[in-house]
Formats: structure tokens, C-alpha cells, sequence
């Protein structure tokens, strides 16, 4: 196991936090670590409502506290089930603009018990810089993630 899954592991199975915490920390880990990653944070989704709630994250104040099931990628990823990456924003017809800055996206949902309860979504500020790495290791998270909801 990687040096940081492990120290991720140990912010998820801390017990002198509550789960709001340990998310933040999860994001600013993945922030500091990985040079690309400019925008770290969690959806979850609102209620029994069609849409998702921000929950915590890491870099610049985001309009976008609620999305829409549907609406843009993380809303995709609230319909689709899968894991999305996207090389460029400009080329993805219903992309939501964060920040001016923002190149690339990924999403990864989250699962419990078998439903799609949020996910995880990661902006750069560099175009393709996602890795079949970093696909996994959130992938991995993710299912981490859902044993603490």
C-alpha cells in the first residue's frame, strides 16, 4: 500500500474526529500531495432530493453549493454511476464552470450500500493530468470513504 493511502487511511479511521473533519482533511492531504490537484471536494447528495450538496473541500469559494442530478459532470456522475474523467473542460458540452482556471475534472462516486450517496470532485489547473493512479487511488478512497458514512 502506497505511503499516502496509508496516511489517508489513518485521517478515516482517526477517532478524534468527527466525519465533517476528516473529509476536510482527506481534501487538504490530496491537495498538498498532488501538485495538480487545485480544487478537492466531496457532494453528497441532498435529502431525497435530485440533486447534490457541497460538502467539504479545499481551494477556491465555488458557487456551486447545489447541483442538479444531470447538470454538468458531477451531476453526470449522480446519473451514471461511473467515475468521470474529463481531459479538457472545453471540449465537454455540459461542463459547469468553477473558475476560469480550471482544465480538467474528475469525479468519482461514492457508494453505500449499494446506492450513489455523493462523490469526490477534483479540478486542475492543467490539462490531462489525470492517471490511471489517480483514477485508482480515488476509486480506492471512495470505497474507503463509505464505511465512515
Amino acid at each position: 500500500m502506497s505511503e499516502l493511502k496509508k496516511r489517508l487511511l489513518s485521517i478515516l479511521e482517526s477517532p478524534k474526529h468527527n466525519t465533517e473533519e476528516k473529509l476536510e482533511k482527506v481534501c487538504h492531504l490530496l491537495d498538498q500531495e498532488i501538485s495538480y490537484f487545485n480544487w478537492t471536494g466531496f457532494y453528497f447528495k441532498n435529502g431525497d432530493k435530485d440533486e447534490l450538496k457541497l460538502g467539504p473541500y479545499v481551494g477556491a469559494p465555488t458557487d456551486h453549493t447545489i447541483i442538479p442530478y444531470g447538470k454538468g459532470i458531477c451531476g453526470q456522475v449522480a446519473v451514471s454511476n461511473e467515475t468521470f474523467v474529463v481531459p479538457d473542460v472545453n471540449e465537454e458540452s455540459n461542463y459547469l464552470s468553477c473558475s476560469i482556471d480550471t482544465k480538467a475534472e474528475i469525479v468519482v462516486p461514492i457508494f453505500k450500500d449499494g446506492k450513489n450517496i455523493g462523490q469526490i470532485d477534483i479540478d486542475s489547473h492543467t490539462i490531462d493530468p489525470f492517471t490511471e493512479e489517480d483514477k485508482e487511488l480515488l476509486e480506492w478512497l471512495c470505497n474507503e470513504v463509505s464505511k465512515i458514512l
